[in-house]
C-alpha cells in the first residue's frame, strides 16, 4: 500500500547522516561522560564539542545551553526555575500555547500560587499586543511572559520582535517554546532579548528523546532532577551521548539547507492550499496557516465544511498521516484546545487537519491526497 507521511510537526524522519552519526557513537562512545578515565573524557569531549556547536548557530556561548530530554522538558526547567529560583511569581501566557507550558503553568498555580494570566489571541490566534502590554504595565510581581515562536497546531509565528519589547520595556522576562521554528527558520539570539527558549531533535529530522534549553547568560538555573552534577548542575542524568550527538549533526544539516528547503517546502504548501480550494471553496484554513508569511511553510490546518469523524481514521487506512490536532492529543476525545479557544462553537465542531510537511515530502504525495480527499469530500 502505498503510503504519505504528513504529519512532520509531530516529528520529522530522521536523516541517514543522523542515523550514521548516532551509530557510530553507540559503537565507539560507549563510557559514561562523568567518567575521568580515558573512554570517560572521550565521551564528555564529544558532548562538550556538540554544545560548542549547537550554540554557534544561535550566536550565544556554551554555557548557555543545557540538554533535555525534548522541548518539554525544556519547558518545565525554563518555567520552574524561573518560579523556584527567580522569584517569579506571575506568568503570563496565552490559551493556544503547547501543553507542556499550560499544564505546567497550571500545576505551578495549583502548587504554589503563581499567578497565571492569559494574553488574548483574535480569531485566527494572533497575541493582542495591546492586552499584553496592559497585563504587564498594571502589576507589580515579578513576570515571566511564555509565548510560542511557533504555533504546533496552526502554525502562526509570533510577531516576536514586537513581543521581547514589550516584555523589556516593562521588566518581565520572556520565553519561547521555538520547538517548531528550530532547523527551519534562522534565530540569532544576539539579536532577539528572548531570555529562555525549549528546542527538541526530532522536529528537524534528528533524534527523539533529546533537545535543549537556552538559558540567557546570568540567570543561574535550580535543577529539576537531581542526582548528579550533569550539564553544569543544571541536570542530574548521564547525558544521553548518541543522541545528543546527532541532535548536533541534524541541526547541522538543516541549518546548512535552510534557505533552499524552505523554497522547497513552501512550494509544496502553496500547491495543496490550490488543490484544496479547486476541490471546493467552503473549504477553510485555520488560524493563519494559509497565509505564506505569516504561517510556518511546513503547517496548514484544515477545516473541512462538514462533521466526519472518521475521517482521521479513513486517511491512516489510505496509507495518509496526518493528525487532526497535535500529535499529543491524538488519542483524546476533547479535541483540539487551540481550535476550541479561536473559533465559533460551530466551526470548533467540524471537522479540521493538520497536514505539515517537510523536505521528504513530494508533489507526487500531495497529489495523492488531494485525489483522495476529492473523493471523500
Amino acid at each position: 500500500m502505498k503510503t504519505v507521511y504528513l504529519d512532520n510537526a509531530a516529528t520529522t524522519q530522521i536523516d541517514e547522516e543522523v542515523i550514521e552519526v548516532i551509530y557510530s557513537s553507540m559503537k565507539q562512545n560507549y563510557g559514561n561522560p562523568s567518567s575521568i578515565h580515558q573512554f570517560g573524557r572521550k565521551a564528555k569531549s564529544a558532548v562538550e564539542t556538540a554544545r560548542k556547536n549547537i550554540a554557534k548557530h544561535f550566536n550565544v556561548t556554551a554555557s548557555e545551553i543545557i540538554f533535555t530530554a525534548g522541548g518539554t522538558e525544556a519547558d518545565n526547567l525554563i518555567l520552574q526555575n524561573a518560579v523556584f529560583n527567580l522569584g517569579v511569581q506571575r506568568i503570563v501566557t496565552s490559551k493556544i500555547e503547547h501543553h507542556a507550558v499550560l499544564h505546567t503553568c497550571t500545576y505551578l498555580k495549583k502548587a504554589h500560587n503563581i499567578i497565571v494570566d492569559y494574553v488574548n489571541v483574535d480569531e485566527f490566534g494572533t497575541v493582542d499586543t495591546g492586552h499584553l502590554e496592559q497585563l504587564l504595565s498594571t502589576s507589580k510581581e515579578k513576570t515571566l511572559v511564555s509565548l510560542m515562536l511557533i504555533n504546533n497546531e496552526i502554525g502562526n509565528i509570533l510577531e516576536i520582535d514586537v513581543i521581547a519589547d514589550i516584555c523589556k520595556n516593562n521588566k518581565a522576562l520572556f520565553h519561547s517554546d521555538t520547538v517548531q521554528l528550530i532547523g527551519h527558520y534562522p534565530l540569532d539570539l544576539q539579536k532577539i532579548p528572548v531570555d529562555f527558549i525549549a528546542a527538541s531533535a526530532h522536529k528537524f529530522h534528528g533524534p527523539k528523546g533529546v533537545g535543549f534549553a537556552f538559558f540567557r547568560k546570568g540567570f543561574g538555573i535550580l535543577p529539576m532532577l537531581h542526582g548528579g552534577e550533569q550539564e553544569m548542575g543544571a541536570r542530574s542524568s548521564t547525558e544521553n551521548v548518541h543522541a545528543i550527538l546527532g541532535m548536533e549533526k541534524a541541526l547541522e544539516i538543516a541549518v546548512s539547507n535552510l534557505e533552499e528547503d524552505k523554497v522547497y517546502i513552501e512550494n509544496l504548501k502553496k500547491y495543496f492550499i490550490f488543490e484544496l480550494q479547486s476541490i471546493s471553496e467552503k473549504i477553510q484554513f485555520n488560524g493563519l496557516s494559509s497565509d505564506i508569511e505569516k504561517s510556518s511553510y511546513a503547517i496548514l490546518n484544515v477545516r473541512f465544511p462538514f462533521t466526519n469523524d472518521m475521517l482521521l481514521f479513513s486517511l491512516d487506512m489510505a496509507g495518509i498521516a496526518v493528525s487532526g490536532g497535535s500529535a499529543c492529543q491524538s488519542g483524546s476525545n476533547k479535541g483540539s484546545h487551540v481550535l476550541r479557544e479561536i473559533l465559533s462553537d460551530a466551526d470548533a465542531d467540524k471537522t479540521s487537519i493538520r497536514f505539515s510537511f517537510s523536505k521528504y515530502t513530494t508533489k507526487e504525495q500531495i497529489d495523492f491526497v488531494v485525489k483522495y480527499l476529492e473523493t471523500a469530500i
